[in-house]
């Protein structure tokens, strides 16, 4: 597996190369995921040790973060966009990609299905059904590290209210502790308190608490307008902060030891 994770560095640095140019816009973007691209690797390796996994499961959950937005490139490359609805899943591109790359034959069958599973996975609303425990973890685990770095990402981009406020279904839902459809967001402030719900769908406190402790959570928390509903739904959210926080995570028996 060793000499296969090298392999696999390898191209995808030299895919990812691939697109750089000389237009300013597109070279910004690529480079924003090339480097998202390593940190989120370097988190699924950090997280899945910190869950005790074994060595070659460590791998995989490498493997899952190296390739995770592999079809970014060629998506912002073609619709100057990182925003499915408008262009195409990114998750689906990069599995259309993966299908060129005769190096993922030599994984394993279960590991392929794992790696392709999380992948997938890593960018919907929700993890598809599945009764393979393992396949529901590292879809956690890949879209833990993703959302961690996506607040990264995402920060310098905050801005005040600029008066479109909230859509209320939004509102009600943040208030409910549930997701919601990205495709209806139709303010900025929509964005942010979106960007906020993520913190529901955080699955391991290891992740929440590195998420509380950079300040992303009073970020967004500071650039959202002020109104009694909002304030129901921020006081819900903290609340749900320091129980997760609190909790100690651990990793099922039927995925340490398949």
């Amino acid at each position: 597996m060793e000499k296969l994770l090298c392999e696999m560095h390898a191209w995808m640095a030299a895919y990812m190369r691939s697109f750089y140019t000389e237009d300013e816009e597109v070279q910004q973007a690529i480079r924003l995921k090339e480097v998202h691209t390593g940190i989120v690797t370097s988190i699924a390796v950090e997280l899945a040790k910190h869950l005790g996994l074994a060595a070659h499961d460590v791998q995989l959950a490498e493997i899952m973060g190296l390739f995770h937005d592999v079809g970014r490139f060629r998506q912002f490359t073609i619709y100057r966009t990182f925003n499915d609805a408008v262009s195409e899943d990114h998750a689906a591109l990069g599995l259309k990609a993966l299908d060129e790359l005769p190096f993922f034959s030599r994984l394993a069958p279960a590991d392929e299905a794992l790696v392709r599973f999380a992948i997938w996975n890593h960018n919907k609303k929700v993890i598809a059904p599945t009764e393979d425990a393992r396949e529901l973890f590292f879809a956690r685990l890949l879209r833990d590290a993703d959302k961690l770095d996506i607040f990264r990402v995402l920060r310098p981009f905050l801005a005040p209210p600029d008066g479109s406020g909230v859509s209320p279904d939004f509102l009600e839902k943040f208030i409910a502790g549930e997701q919601v459809d990205y495709t209806q967001i139709r303010t900025m402030d929509d964005r942010k308190l979106v960007r906020l719900m993520w913190v529901y769908d955080v699955n391991f406190s290891w992740t929440l608490r590195r998420i509380r402790e950079r300040g992303y959570i009073e970020d967004i928390i500071a650039h959202l307008p002020e109104n009694p509903r909002m304030a129901l739904g921020i006081e819900r959210l903290l609340a749900h902060v320091e129980e997760k926080c609190a909790e100690e995570d651990a990793t099922p028996a039927e995925v340490l030891h398949p």
